[in-house]
């Protein structure tokens, strides 16, 4: 029923705000240690490798997501219990803030080096060669990816396919995280990974720089910026997805966004996004505010979503 699948998204919404991430025990964090092990059994330099590796890792979440619907659709206190269960482990809202507050505190107090050893929990980059905007910017670009990532695409997916699409998004995401990228290892091997997350994530990043606009004005930002720079920066981005949001954060903080980024195998020239000024510990901190309210409206749309399928039938 999509009145206990709307309740389920909201419940575990609220559950992730006010307990976040299970230090230990993380079902997430779970699942990767499969997907290694599968991977240590499965991994050629191939990509059919790849197909079989994400086909299995992800249809089986997803088959998972599928026999719990079935086991409780016939009441609505289980699928709305099941549903609220799921949503709580796949989403990584609350996480994503913490962190960015984090950032936002040690950037405004100068502790550099610090900053550059907690970078590592938002993104891959090489953090060695930052300074303090480069910091901030990084921050920035890494919060308003993960909101679309992390936030708004498990909602929407959630709303749409309830367990099975929580459950299948999260896997997909996840493997993109740890095969998706261009090292010498997963060229071939991480191709079928990457590529699923590109197509789970055309709409809802989309969505994400849409709601980035609606919201920007709640944190003081320009909801003109956003949808501006979003529409005539977004396309530049080398990733489909990723460049939505990160050119509507851009254009909402009134940013520059985007340049010469550097990961431990690969240096990037990316275009610049926005055509304001250079990020700092302020616009951390207002990008983490922008994310929570982002995640807000989301959840907000997911429910009526699924109410609203309700009313269809």
């Amino acid at each position: 029923m999509s009145v206990a699948r709307a309740v389920g998204l909201l419940l575990g919404v609220a559950a992730d705000a006010a307990i976040g991430d299970p230090r230990r025990w993380h079902p997430v964090a779970g699942f990767g240690s499969v997907a290694a092990a599968t991977e240590q059994v499965l991994h050629r330099d191939r990509r059919a490798a790849g197909v079989a590796h994400t086909g299995l890792l992800v249809g089986g979440a997803a088959g998972l997501g599928v026999v719990v619907q079935r086991l409780t659709r016939d009441s609505p206190v289980l699928e709305a219990a099941s549903t609220a269960l799921v949503t709580w482990a796949v989403l990584g809202g609350s996480s994503l803030a913490d962190e960015g507050a984090a950032m936002a505190r040690l950037l405004d107090d100068g502790e550099l080096d610090a900053a550059r050893d907690r970078l590592r929990n938002l993104c891959g980059r090489d953090a060695a060669v930052l300074d303090g905007q480069g910091l901030a910017r990084a921050t920035v670009e890494s919060i308003a990816e993960n909101t679309s990532d992390a936030v708004v695409a498990p909602l929407f997916w959630g709303a749409v396919a309830g367990v099975p699409g929580l459950l299948g998004y999260r896997a997909a995401n996840t493997l993109d995280a740890m095969v998706g990228h261009r090292s010498p290892r997963h060229r071939h091997f991480g191709w079928a990974a990457a590529r699923l997350d590109d197509l789970l994530n055309l709409a809802p990043s989309r969505l994400a720089a849409m709601l980035t606009a609606v919201c920007a004005p709640v944190v003081g930002g320009s909801a003109r910026g956003a949808w501006r720079t979003w529409r005539q920066d977004a396309a530049a981005h080398p990733s489909p997805n990723a460049g939505q949001i990160e050119a509507a954060f851009a254009g909402a903080l009134q940013i520059r966004l985007g340049g010469r980024t550097i990961y431990g195998y690969v240096v990037e020239q990316r275009p610049v996004l926005g055509e304001g000024r250079t990020a700092d510990a302020g616009d951390v901190t207002r990008g983490v505010e922008l994310s929570r309210v982002i995640g807000i409206a989301s959840a907000a749309a997911a429910a009526g979503t699924a109410l609203l399928r309700t009313l269809r039938r």
